[in-house]
């Protein structure tokens, strides 16, 4: 993972992490890296000083690990307030960008996911609905997906 300090038009400041640099460009280019305080997409990464050891020592202190995921009933609690506008409008674009660019399969997320894997159909993009169970066995099988907040449309 990459951290990069980045900056908006407007000169709002705030950071991101990325897989790798090439991600970040991808993503840069695609519109998806955005302001989270005005939405612009038109974003720069700044200076930044890289993780240099203190005279001395011989190797630089590892990164800090995230901290432990808050236990389920805190996360419930946490989602259940209000959502920023900016993360509304980020989701509405997610999702009319899958539902312009992806196949629905309902119900059939699982087993269709399978096929495309094992070269039974087609290769692209889909979307759809599966239990939690059925996320992780798909995951276990090596078959990446992801799952998103399914925001009402921006249109109505």
């Amino acid at each position: 993972m990459i951290h990069y300090d980045l900056r908006c038009a407007s000169g709002h400041e705030f950071d991101g992490w990325f897989k790798d640099s090439v991600a970040y460009e991808k993503q840069a280019k695609a519109g998806f890296v955005q302001c989270p305080v005005c939405g612009g997409t038109e974003v720069t990464k700044q200076l930044m000083a890289p993780a240099i050891p203190k005279k001395g020592s011989s190797r630089a202190k590892p990164p800090e690990s995230p901290p432990a995921a808050p236990p389920a009933e805190s996360r419930s609690q946490a989602a259940a307030g209000p959502m920023p506008a900016q993360v509304l409008a980020l989701l509405q674009r997610m999702r009319a960008e899958v539902e312009k660019h992806c196949d629905y399969v309902g119900r059939d997320f699982a087993e269709e996911a399978r096929k495309i894997h094992r070269g039974e159909s087609d290769a692209r993009g889909i979307y759809g609905e599966t239990t939690d169970a059925e996320a992780e066995t798909l995951r276990e099988e090596g078959i990446e997906l992801a799952r998103i907040p399914w925001v009402p449309r921006a249109d109505g």
